[in-house]
């Protein structure tokens, strides 16, 4: 567990900002592992403390994660932080969205090679990364629709 202080905070805020416009975030980053970003508004001392006698695995909710030097936001991530996304979100069709919600890779064109937000109507879908003809699909298997038998 590493509770970035404000020059870390502030690069991961600019690599947000380059990527999905997003200008602020309203709490403190801690990072668990090299990759995974939780935001964190509660009590940062007690949370140091509990450190100090246990191994914390998680503190807050888990909002993106670092890849290739840029910032993929998890489905938390794209709801807690929606109304501030203006750029690259891709707006899906009745059709993508039901093939994206099953753990689907969309197989289009984007003319993007980045993460894009997933978007249907008001409703935030998470990130995908987008390719030269397909966008991958991060839901996590446990958050999939399940297959109709």
């Amino acid at each position: 567990m590493k509770i970035l202080n404000k020059k870390e905070k502030h690069e991961i805020v600019n690599k947000l900002k380059n990527q999905f416009g997003i200008k602020q975030i309203p709490g403190t980053l801690i990072q668990f592992g090299h990759e995974k970003i939780f935001l964190f508004t509660g009590n940062l001392k007690l949370l140091e403390k509990l450190q100090e006698i246990s191994r914390v695995e998680g503190a807050g909710n888990y909002i993106a994660k670092e890849q290739m030097n840029k910032i993929r936001l998890t489905i938390e991530g794209t709801h807690l932080l929606k109304n501030q996304i203006t750029k690259n979100i891709f707006e899906l069709d009745k059709q993508q969205v039901e093939k994206w919600m099953y753990g689907n890779e969309l197989n289009i064109q984007t003319n993007k090679k980045d993460f894009l937000i997933m978007k249907y109507k008001d409703d935030f879908l998470g990130c995908g990364k987008a390719s030269e003809n397909k966008v991958t699909n991060f839901i996590p298997k446990n958050r999939r629709l399940k297959e109709k038998n």
